[in-house]
């Protein structure tokens, strides 16, 4: 066998590693954009989860845009968010939820010792206003104009450096 045959695997092995940790180093984006950007959900309502609380009236042209957050008492990742949904209403954000299979007594137990961020409530037993909304889980951040267009979609929970950038986009819809 000669030398050069001998080196072959080597080398088919220094370049399959390079490769792969050179693709380690640069993943490709894993953004998706939104398909629902654009979508007109004006005439979708989700009725109120809690006694004496607003449900939710998507297109309510008579309210500044909203940001809606599909939520469920049981959801682990939902309990994180809840301070950054506490800091969005604290800047003057208005924020509505929206909980997804979820029980009064449970929500309500949610909302006293976790929080509540909310300005309304509406309950989604059976994911119908999920549907509509094309999310995929919870928890799940959407941001409409008053006219109930969806605007901007953050799937998963919150982080500290989504607070700034939704309250900038629900701010731009504002002027």
């Amino acid at each position: 066998m000669s030398r050069t045959l001998r080196f072959a695997p080597l080398v088919i092995l220094l370049v399959l590693l390079t490769g792969l940790v050179w693709r380690l180093a640069t993943p490709s984006d894993t953004t998706i954009p939104s398909k629902m950007i654009g979508s007109d959900l004006s005439n979708v309502r989700a009725p109120a989860a809690l006694p004496g609380r607003d449900g939710v009236h998507v297109g309510n042209a008579f309210r500044n845009p909203r940001v809606i957050n599909f939520f469920a008492s049981w959801c682990v990742p939902c309990i994180a968010e809840v301070p950054l949904l506490q800091e969005l209403k604290r800047q003057g954000v208005g924020v509505d939820g929206i909980a997804v299979r979820d029980r009064p007594q449970d929500i309500a137990a949610f909302l006293k010792e976790r929080g509540d961020p909310y300005d309304a409530i509406g309950a989604d037993p059976k994911s119908n206003v999920q549907m509509q909304f094309g999310a995929s889980g919870v928890p799940e951040t959407f941001i409409v104009d008053a006219y109930g267009v969806v605007r901007y979609q953050h799937i998963g929970p919150l982080e500290a450096k989504d607070v700034a950038i939704i309250r900038d986009k629900w701010a731009s819809l504002r002027k």
